[in-house]
């Protein structure tokens, strides 16, 4: 193993997580990181830092959708116009079922698709074409590709597999979180919180 990051460095940026929770992904993700060239100070300070701001400092490798019923018409405003979200509310699959149908390769609501393809990962791989994507890509099945984003190894893989799909070294080597950001939001959110994590990076591993 190629090792381009260190516990110490990673229990340092991570601060707020418990080391124990950190052990097992050094080694997952020196091994991401060198089988996909995240490989110099740019690059491997822009990956945790998305890393970090997507999976809460490694400590969440599946999407969060327990909204109460004010969040829904906040966060999914167009999928909660003349539907009451309050049937929806804390209810992850549901949720799940409703915002991802028939999109992203997902069936329709009633599939159960959308919870089915969440996000999973240290960057959240969403829908059921980039799962399908992934597994494609990893030698597996569909079933085996979904079983492995719920662990540790597989999550970290998925944003190493996810960074390298989206051509993101090239954003990285400038220095672009904005560009970075939303090739894998698909927006800006959470940008403050990612321009933060990339320039303690720098620091950490430079």
């Amino acid at each position: 193993m190629t090792e381009l990051v260190t516990f110490d460095q990673l229990n340092d940026f991570f601060e707020d997580t418990d080391e124990k929770i950190i052990e097992p992904y050094v080694e997952y993700l020196n091994d991401v990181m060198s089988f996909y060239e995240i490989n110099n100070k740019e690059r491997i300070s822009m990956f945790l830092a998305q890393v970090g701001h997507e999976s809460g400092g490694l400590r969440t490798i599946k999407e969060n959708l327990m909204y109460s019923a004010d969040r829904l018409k906040v966060i999914f405003p167009k999928y909660f116009r003349g539907v009451d979200p309050s049937a929806y509310a804390r209810n992850p699959e549901k949720i799940a079922n409703r915002v991802y149908a028939s999109r992203m390769g997902n069936g329709d609501e009633a599939s159960g698709d959308g919870y089915r393809y969440c996000g999973r990962g240290l960057i959240q791989l969403t829908g059921k074409s980039n799962y399908q994507a992934f597994a494609t890509d990893m030698n597996m099945s569909l079933e085996e590709a979904t079983e492995w984003l719920k662990d540790p190894e597989g999550a970290t893989w998925s944003a190493g597999w996810f960074w390298d799909s989206r051509e993101l070294n090239q954003w990285a080597d400038k220095g672009d979180v904005l560009t970075v950001t939303k090739k894998i939001n698909g927006g800006t959110i959470g940008l403050k919180d990612r321009q933060e994590h990339y320039e303690a990076a720098l620091e950490i591993f430079g």
